[in-house]
């Protein structure tokens, strides 16, 4: 009787070092493929290049493959203890890194019937994630970028979006990642804020920079970046204006507008002692409907955004607006507090999870923001946007900087709060 050997792969994209697995595999006996999904690709190493259909058609017409089957999680063992394979073959480089734990999960639970990993050496200067990086650094098209929000909504738990106010800062969001739990984590998209753009002009967040000017801001972030991105369009203005907005974002490749139902100009919702005054319901339905018509793919997103609780209204109210923007063609719906209690958007939460028809939840937990990822994810929030952090951050360390300059009247002393010169060459020019 022929042995069976179990090998798994993300297979995005293939090269030569993946077929010099499945050949030595296929040595052993029949191969059986455990093709990462894209929801389990998606958990540690961003959005797969190709849809799980489109890898699974390659990887069942490689000579040597007997079937492929879906792995549904980075951990082997569910697919093991169904397959009870007499091998699991892999690379020698999952020995470190993230795939430690995972190997050492493999060899414990294939003690359980006399299984053996055989393992091959790492075919040297190839790997899907180096092919990943390459194409990375080659940029992408406005079509690829706009399609990813929905994907990344689609395939994780929750989308963790951080704010960008110019090239400089959506460089921070696209390449900040960390290895903590045995995996890669990072920011799934980038925050183009009304706020921070307004900011980092030194002007306040009145709708007084010009659609212009934020169009530039824009730009300036998706020539250096390849994450979607997500513009706070203010209220959007009226009607007619909203949809040409939608037609320049979309074009730029932008993924999603969120806009806040109050009356121009408006004022930042968690200014002191602000007034608010939200649109009537009616005509900001038809802000939403003149969107949808005016974009062109099926894939950019209008995400309203609810201001009834920041405006002292009660939920009730809060839940009546969401169903008549969902209805007005909303792709998503931002619901806003400026308390320091998670708790009326969780209330909120709880009672939109009754809708017969729902789309994704957004969440900015600035002033609430002891809530967890986690904890905001069983609440059903699909989005959550940190929306003014790397400004606020910046802001403080330049004043430092200039502060100490003037102290010591000379710049060494400035030398621990500064990166290297190589350094800062390095971030702009990788």
């Amino acid at each position: 009787m022929e042995k069976t050997v179990y090998v798994a792969m993300c297979a995005d994209p293939i090269h030569h070092g993946h077929i010099n697995i499945i050949k030595e595999a296929s040595k052993l006996g029949d191969v059986i493929l455990g093709l990462l999904t894209d929801s389990a690709i998606a958990s540690y190493k961003g959005l797969p290049l190709l849809a799980y259909n489109q890898r699974k058609e390659v990887m069942e017409n490689i000579k040597g493959v007997k079937e492929v089957i879906p792995q549904e999680t980075l951990d082997y063992v569910q697919n093991l203890l169904i397959l009870k394979p007499d091998y699991v073959v892999h690379s020698d480089e999952w020995q470190s890194g993230i795939q430690k734990s995972i190997r050492e999960r493999v060899i414990e639970t294939l003690k359980e019937w006399g299984g053996k990993v055989v393992e091959i050496p790492h075919t040297k200067g190839i790997s899907s994630t180096i092919l990943r990086d390459e194409k990375k650094r080659a940029g992408i098209t406005p079509q690829d970028r706009i399609r990813q929000l929905g994907r990344l909504i689609e395939l994780k738990p929750i989308v963790r979006v951080l704010e960008a106010h110019n090239g400089l800062s959506g460089l921070v969001v696209e390449n900040t990642k960390i290895f903590t739990d045995n995996q890669i984590r990072e920011f799934d998209a980038i925050w183009e804020s009304s706020l921070t753009d307004s900011a980092s002009k030194g002007k306040p967040d009145t709708e007084v920079i010009d659609f212009t000017s934020r169009t530039q801001t824009i730009e300036q972030i998706l020539e250096v970046t390849t994450k979607p991105l997500i513009v706070d369009g203010d209220t959007g203005g009226p009607a007619n204006h909203f949809a040409f907005m939608v037609k320049t974002l979309e074009r730029l490749g932008v993924s999603a507008v969120i806009i806040e139902d109050k009356i121009f100009p408006k004022q930042n919702s968690l200014l002191k002692d602000a007034k608010h005054i939200q649109e009537i319901p009616k005509v900001f339905c038809q802000k939403i409907k003149a969107g949808k018509n005016a974009q062109i793919t099926d894939d950019f997103m209008i995400i309203a955004r609810i201001e009834s609780l920041i405006a002292g209204q009660p939920i009730s109210d809060a839940l009546k607006r969401a169903r008549l923007y969902i209805d007005s063609g909303a792709d998503g719906i931002m619901i806003h507090s400026k308390k320091e209690s998670p708790e009326e958007v969780l209330d909120f939460c709880a009672d939109y999870r009754n809708f017969k028809y729902r789309v994704p939840l957004v969440a900015v937990p600035t002033t609430y923001n002891s809530i967890k990822e986690s904890q905001l994810k069983e609440a059903g929030i699909s989005v959550v946007i940190y929306a003014n952090h790397l400004l606020r951050s910046s802001y403080d360390a330049m004043k430092r900087t200039a502060s100490l300059i003037l102290t010591e009247g000379r710049a060494k002393g400035t030398d621990p709060l500064c990166i290297p010169v190589k350094e800062l060459f390095q971030v702009v020019n990788q």
